[in-house]
């Protein structure tokens, strides 16, 4: 089995003892950064290693940079090997957010060429709420060698997204709506949105679960967010380059792949005053 996309607690359970398998626990709050971690302490799903979205997920924040920098390639590629990650490894991620954290980690190896990674559909909460086992216990790991080179190709900068919002291509910014209009802004000095720009929250990949909807209305739902653009054509952006990885994840989903991830997203977009911005009763 190669799972790309989503697993289902069924499928991750029947291999919770595969040595084949590695499974990430990712949960994190952006307002309580160690929340995730002490969670994981508590209990986990049994053998899952726990990945800190600031530490080990992203790069150090500059002037210019937005909350979540890509890690630097070299040093994620040496934590995955000593996480027991290489190229024959499937790899399973989940977090307590519908997977809005989690998506991090699954867009990570794919721009590092490890393709065998999936989503648990629905999470830990799903996995518990079927009485699944947990445990608090530390995994054994056997660190190994991850090869991997990142594809650029999956991500744009702000330069990238500030002349293609000239050219009035298609930008998807994943935020919630009330702060993609600048009502609310909870994170970032900034509230508003690009100019263009249109709104898809990742919340609308889910059903009332929690669980992703099927690839049919996904891919409806999509189709009608493109308007005739092709889905490689489109940029996607969020706060700081995490949830946008849920609308990718569902663009994989629906059979609709090669958009964009511009990484740096909206707190990264203002750290720069001279690109526009719509602020909140502005059009």
């Amino acid at each position: 089995m190669k799972a790309t996309t989503l697993v289902s607690t069924d499928q991750l359970a029947q291999h919770l003892q595969d040595p084949q398998w590695v499974v990430f626990d990712c949960r994190f709050a952006l307002t309580r950064p160690e929340s995730g971690r002490q969670a994981y302490a508590k209990a986990h799903v049994p053998g899952a290693r726990y990945a800190h979205l600031n530490e080990d997920l992203s790069g150090p924040i500059t002037s210019t940079s937005g909350r979540h920098p890509l890690p630097d390639p070299v040093s994620l590629a040496r934590k995955l090997g000593s996480w027991g990650v290489d190229q024959r490894k499937q790899v399973v991620v989940y977090d307590d957010s519908s997977g809005a954290m989690a998506v991090r980690l699954w867009w990570l190896l794919r721009w590092l060429g490890h393709d065998t990674v999936a989503l648990l559909d629905g999470g830990l909460p799903a996995w518990i709420k079927q009485g699944r086992e947990l445990s608090a216990d530390l995994p054994v790991i056997r660190p190994t060698e991850f090869r991997g080179a990142p594809d650029d190709s999956l991500w744009v900068d702000g330069k990238a997204t500030l002349e293609a919002m000239h050219r009035k291509n298609l930008i998807i910014d994943a935020r919630a709506e009330e702060r993609f209009s600048g009502f609310v802004e909870p994170l970032d000095k900034v509230a508003g949105h690009i100019p263009g720009s249109i709104n898809a929250p990742y919340e609308d990949n889910l059903d009332l679960r929690g669980q992703f909807l099927p690839a049919e209305a996904l891919r409806d739902h999509y189709h009608a967010l493109l308007h005739g653009a092709r889905p490689d054509e489109a940029i996607h952006l969020c706060g700081s380059g995490v949830t946008a990885c849920h609308n990718l994840l569902a663009l994989e989903i629906a059979g609709m792949p090669g958009g964009k991830l511009y990484a740096g997203s909206w707190s990264e977009w203002i750290t720069d005053p001279s690109r526009p911005i719509v602020a909140k009763g502005t059009s």
